[in-house]
This record gives C-alpha cells, sequence and structure tokens, in this order.
C-alpha cells in the first residue's frame, strides 16, 4: 500500500475528529443553543459556600451545563438529575471529571474535556450549589 493510500484513514478520522469538536464548541458558545432539558425549582436562599459555587459554576460550567445545572439539549446532561445523586456521583466524582474529564457513559453528548483553571476548593464550592439545586428539586 502507498503512504498516500495509507495517509487517507489517518486525515479522515483527524477532520472527522476536528470537525465534531468544532460542532460541540460552536454548540456550547451559541447563547441559542441547547434549550434546557429539565425544568429546575431554585431554592429561595442559598448557603454562602453554594452562592459561591454559584457564582463559580456560572463563569465556568453554564456554557455547557446550563443555567442552574438544566443542561443543554444537544451540549450536556442536566446536574440536577437522578443520576448525580450523592449515591450514585459522589462529590470526589465531580472534582474526577473537573480534573481529568469524563468519557460518555450516561448520555449521548460526547466525552467532556478537563476544565482548566479550577481548585478543588472551586469545585468543592460548585458541588455545594449543585447539592442544593438538587435538595430543592427532591433529588437526594
Amino acid at each position: 500500500m502507498s503512504l498516500r493510500r495509507a495517509a487517507i484513514p489517518i486525515v479522515l478520522t483527524a477532520a472527522i475528529g476536528v470537525t465534531a469538536h468544532s460542532h460541540v464548541a460552536a454548540a456550547a458558545d451559541s447563547a441559542d443553543s441547547g434549550p434546557p432539558i429539565v425544568t429546575i425549582s431554585v431554592p429561595e436562599a442559598l448557603s454562602a459556600q453554594a452562592e459561591l459555587g454559584q457564582k463559580t459554576y456560572e463563569a465556568n460550567c453554564v456554557s455547557c451545563h446550563g443555567r442552574n445545572a438544566a443542561g443543554r439539549d444537544g451540549v450536556a446532561p442536566p446536574l440536577v438529575h437522578v443520576l448525580y445523586e450523592p449515591g450514585h456521583h459522589d462529590d470526589e466524582s465531580f472534582q474526577r471529571a473537573v480534573a481529568r474529564g469524563v468519557r460518555t457513559h450516561h448520555w449521548r453528548f460526547g466525552d467532556m474535556p478537563p476544565v482548566e483553571g479550577l481548585t478543588q476548593d472551586d469545585v468543592a464550592a460548585i458541588v455545594a450549589y449543585v447539592r442544593e439545586l438538587q435538595r430543592a428539586n427532591g433529588i437526594w
């Protein structure tokens, strides 16, 4: 087989990967794409840590997981969902997801890349926010 012919599958695979990544990034960046997947009841008040987590979430997670962790159709799953209750995804699961990324397993949104620039304390605050939203919505 010629070198030129052998390179075709590699080039096609790379092109498909770039196209898929670009599609996900474009969807996540578009304010109009990805309507919420679930309806969320927001508690009247949040703890101080959850308020900090809400701000950190909005700066780092909202573009994919949506406002109030309701998910975004075609982009990323809701975190206010029974799959993310502490008995199934404990707080450490969120830490690992942010630090290492996640291979798709429950949903068909594709892999989640690691999130750069967040400390363990930042993620703990985000988890506090998500957990308070979960409780307000009868999860957990």
